[in-house]
C-alpha cells in the first residue's frame, strides 16, 4: 500500500512538473514573438527610475535587480513595524475587552468591531488622506514632544526623528534639521509609510484581539480561582498563569493574523509606497518582462510567509515542550 501510495504521488509531481513545463514554452514562445528574450537577465540592465523612499541608496542609474532590493526592503520594513505595534495594540485591547472597567472594554470591544469590518484598503486610503491633509508644511513642522523633548517633528514630509549613524569611527545620534523646503539628517518615516504601517497596525491588531481574548477565556476559570486562593492578586494570576496557558491556543491563529498582515502589505501601492509589489509594477511596464516580475513576487512572498510560519511553529514548539503538554 505504502509503495503504491508514493507511486501515485510521484506521478501527481510529474504531472504537475510536466504542465508547468508546457506553459512556460508557451509563455516564454509568445513573450519571443512580441521581442522579448524570456529570463531574468534583465535584471542587471538599468532602471532608469528612482525611488523616493529607501532603505539603501539608490538612483535611476542602478539595476532593476537593486529596485527589487530596494522594494523587498522597504515591504520588510513597514510589515516589522507593523507586526510589533499590531501585537502590542491586539494584546491591550483583547485583554481590555475583559476588564472589569465596563468603559474601557467597551471601548475595547467598538475599536475591534470597527476596524475588523471597515476594509482594509479603506482604512490605509482613510489614514493617508488624513495625513497629507491635516499636516503642516516642514517649515510648520509640529514639534511632537515640546520644547523640551527630543527632536521629533512631524510635516507632511513625514515624521522626522534622531538616528544613528556612524560617523568618524563613532557611533553619534544624528539629529533632524529643517532646511530650505524639508528636514535633513536623522531618519524620515515618510507620510506613505506611516499610513500603510497604522493601517495595517489598526486592521491587524483588530483580529489578534479576538485572539488574545477567546485565548484567555479558554483557560479554565478554576485556574484562576486556584491561583487567587494561592495569595496572588489579579495581575499576577494574568501574567504567571492565565497568559502562559493561554499562549498555547493562541500561537497557532496568531501565526494566521501576521501571515495576512505581510500579505495585505501589498495595498502599499494603493498610497504610492514603493515597496515589492510597486516595484515589480514600474519595472514590468517598462521592461516587458512581467511574467518574470509577478515571479519575483510570488517568490518572495511565499518565503516571507514560509519564513513566518517557521519561526511561530517553532516558538509555538518550544512553548509546547517547557509546558510539557499538547496543544
Amino acid at each position: 500500500m505504502k509503495l503504491r501510495a508514493y507511486a501515485l504521488q510521484a506521478l501527481i509531481v510529474v504531472a504537475i512538473l510536466l504542465t508547468l513545463y508546457g506553459l512556460a514554452t508557451v509563455v516564454a514562445a509568445r513573450m519571443r514573438g512580441l521581442g522579448v528574450e524570456p529570463g531574468f537577465g534583465f535584471l542587471g540592465q538599468r532602471a532608469g527610475f528612482d525611488i523616493g523612499d529607501t532603505l539603501i541608496d539608490f538612483d535611476a542609474a542602478d539595476t532593476y535587480g537593486r529596485a527589487f532590493v530596494v522594494g523587498l526592503l522597504n515591504t520588510v520594513a513597514v510589515a516589522l513595524v507593523a507586526i510589533v505595534a499590531s501585537l502590542l495594540l491586539g494584546a491591550v485591547a483583547g485583554l481590555g475587552q475583559l476588564a472589569r472597567n465596563r468603559l474601557f472594554a467597551r471601548l475595547c470591544v467598538a475599536y475591534v468591531e470597527l476596524f475588523r469590518n471597515v476594509p482594509l484598503l479603506l482604512q490605509v486610503l482613510i489614514v493617508y488622506v488624513l495625513l497629507i491633509g491635516r499636516l503642516p508644511l516642514p517649515h510648520e513642522a509640529w514639534h511632537v514632544f515640546g520644547d523640551w523633548g527630543p527632536d521629533v517633528w512631524l510635516s507632511k514630509s513625514g515624521l522626522s526623528l534622531p538616528w544613528p549613524v556612524w560617523s568618524n569611527g563613532a557611533l553619534i545620534l544624528e539629529r533632524p534639521v529643517l532646511g530650505t523646503f524639508t528636514f535633513s539628517g536623522g531618519a524620515t518615516l515618510t507620510p506613505e509609510f506611516i499610513a500603510v504601517a497604522a493601517a495595517l497596525t489598526l486592521f491587524t491588531a483588530a483580529y489578534i484581539a479576538e485572539v488574545v481574548r477567546g485565548s484567555v477565556q479558554s483557560v479554565s476559570q478554576r485556574q484562576r480561582e486556584a491561583a487567587l486562593a494561592l495569595g496572588l492578586d489579579e495581575a499576577q494570576t494574568l501574567r504567571f498563569v492565565v497568559v502562559p496557558q493561554a499562549l498555547r491556543s493562541m500561537i497557532p491563529p496568531l501565526a494566521n493574523q501576521l501571515l495576512n498582515l505581510i500579505k495585505n502589505s501589498s495595498l502599499a501601492v494603493a498610497v504610492g509606497y514603493p515597496d515589492l509589489v510597486a516595484v515589480a509594477d514600474t519595472t514590468l511596464n517598462q521592461s516587458g518582462h512581467a511574467v518574470e516580475c509577478i515571479a519575483i513576487i510570488m517568490v518572495v512572498y511565499l518565503f516571507l510567509s514560509l519564513l513566518t510560519a517557521a519561526i511561530m511553529g517553532g516558538w509555538h514548539a518550544r512553548l509546547l515542550r517547557r509546558q510539557g503538554g499538547s496543544a
